[in-house]
């Protein structure tokens, strides 16, 4: 499965202001004075001009989008769809005791495969950001747990608790006001 591209809100910001830069080598091939440009585009007059310095110097190669800026990844897409596919077989498959997996876990996980050790929070940003999973909290239930047992007494013994004893009428806390029902 291929990883989520990286922040793809900021990829489309990035082609958008690309896209201006691009539009602004346009007008500056048809003849159009530099303040115009910023004018018609929404933009400074000193941005125009870093562009247009740009375009001279690299023509339209220097305007383009250089991609994300910050460090590399540390772990390759190849690597982290390794880490993925064994993170599906299940954490009692990785030597851990249960099914449950924490960030924790996780992180022991990805040192083991690929020697490269990350933060529980930066793990949480992999899965979320780069393979697009989302939280999974389990039901708080016990192992246990008899179902049949629950509806019987929800339906037998919780009607017969929650009645109020024959003839009583329900408690009323104030003192000086009179009950109005």
């Amino acid at each position: 499965m291929p990883t989520v591209p990286r922040r793809p809100a900021a990829q489309r910001h990035r082609d958008q202001l690309e896209a201006r830069r691009l539009r602004a080598a346009e007008l500056f091939a048809a003849g159009v004075r530099q303040a115009e440009v910023a004018r018609q585009l929404g933009v400074s007059a000193q941005a125009v001009s870093v562009w247009h310095r740009c375009l001279k110097a690299s023509g339209t190669d220097g305007l383009r989008s250089r991609g994300p800026g910050g460090p590399a990844p540390r772990l390759s897409d190849q690597q982290l769809a390794e880490v993925e596919q064994v993170l599906l077989k299940g954490a009692t498959a990785n030597g851990f005791v249960g099914e449950l997996w924490t960030l924790e876990r996780i992180a022991v996980v990805i040192e083991r495969l690929t020697g490269v050790r990350h933060h529980p929070a930066h793990v949480w940003a992999l899965l979320r950001h780069r393979l697009g999973w989302t939280v999974q909290r389990p039901a708080r239930r016990a192992a246990e747990r008899d179902q049949d047992a629950i509806d019987r007494w929800v339906k037998q013994d919780w009607p017969r608790i929650k009645q109020t004893p024959n003839g009583a009428e329900p408690a009323w806390s104030s003192s000086t006001k009179a009950r109005s029902a």
